[in-house]
C-alpha cells in the first residue's frame, strides 16, 4: 500500500497516470498559492486559496514522511526522522510554517512578518519535484556539478580581479571597493546599468576588455549545461 502511494506522490512515468494525475494537480495548487502574493492587499478569496493550498501541502508532506524510506533507502522509523532534513522537504517545511500568519504575531518587527510572507515565495520551488523535465534539469546540475563550481569560481575571481583594476583606475568615479565590485559584476552580465561608469580612456578600455571576458564566462555554463541535458535526455530514450 505505502509503495503504491509513494509512485503516485512521486514524479510521474508515462505508465502511472495517477502519478501524472498527481503532479498536474500539485503544480496548479502551488501557481494558485503564488497568486496571492502577487497582490499587496488580502481579501477573502485569497485567504481561502492560502488555507487549502497550506491544508494539501501539509497532506503531502505527511505522506512523503509515510514513504520516505522508498525515496531515501533507508528503513522506518530512521526514514522519516531523516526525511525532514533533506533538502526538498525543508523547503516544504518551511512553506508550511510561513503560511501559518499566527506563528508571527508574536513578532512586532516589521522585517520578520516581510520575512515570513517572502518565505511563501518557495513555493514555486517545489515546482521541481512535479516536473519531470525540472527533475532532468536537476540530475544534469548535480552531474556537471565539478564544471560548474569551476566556471563560479572563475566568475568570482574575475569579479574580484576586475574590481580591484577599475577601482585603482577610476577613484574618483568609485567611492568604494563595493560600488567597483557592483560594476564587475553588470560588466560580467553584460547588463550595463549605466548609473557607475569609468570616465577616463584607460577606464574604458578596461570596461571594454571586461565586457568580452564577462561574455566568455557567461556562454560557459549555458553549454555545460546543453550538454549534460542532451546526454540526460539520450540516457532517457535508450533506457
Amino acid at each position: 500500500m505505502r509503495e503504491k502511494l509513494y509512485k503516485i506522490i512521486d514524479v510521474s512515468t508515462e505508465d502511472n497516470s495517477l502519478s501524472h494525475a498527481y503532479d498536474t494537480f500539485m503544480m496548479l495548487i502551488i501557481i494558485a498559492s503564488l497568486v496571492p502574493l502577487a497582490f499587496k492587499s488580502t481579501n477573502t478569496v485569497f485567504l481561502i486559496i492560502d488555507y487549502i493550498s497550506t491544508f494539501i501541502f501539509i497532506i503531502d508532506y505527511l505522506l512523503r514522511i509515510i514513504t520516505a524510506d522508498y525515496k531515501i533507502c533507508l528503513k522506518q522509523p530512521v526514514a522519516a526522522i531523516v526525511y525532514p532534513f533533506t533538502p526538498m522537504a525543508a523547503i516544504d517545511l518551511l512553506v508550511i510554517l510561513s503560511s501559518f500568519s499566527f506563528l508571527s504575531n508574536g513578532f512586532k518587527v516589521l522585517k520578520i512578518l516581510r520575512l515570513m510572507r517572502s518565505l511563501r515565495l518557495l513555493r514555486a520551488a517545489k515546482i521541481l519535484r512535479y516536473s519531470k523535465s525540472l527533475v532532468i534539469i536537476m540530475n544534469v546540475l548535480k552531474k556537471e556539478k565539478q564544471a560548474l563550481t569551476a566556471v563560479a569560481t572563475l566568475a568570482v575571481a574575475y569579479i574580484i580581479i576586475s574590481a580591484l583594476i577599475i577601482f585603482n583606475v577610476e577613484p574618483d568615479t568609485f567611492d568604494n571597493f563595493f560600488d567597483a565590485v557592483y560594476w564587475a559584476t553588470v560588466s560580467l552580465t553584460t547588463v550595463g546599468y549605466g548609473d557607475i561608469y569609468p570616465t577616463s580612456t584607460v577606464g574604458r578600455i578596461v570596461t571594454m576588455i571586461s565586457s568580452v571576458f564577462g561574455i566568455a564566462i557567461i556562454a560557459l555554463p549555458s553549454g555545460i549545461i546543453t550538454g549534460g541535458y542532451l546526454n540526460e535526455i539520450n540516457k532517457n530514450v535508450n533506457e
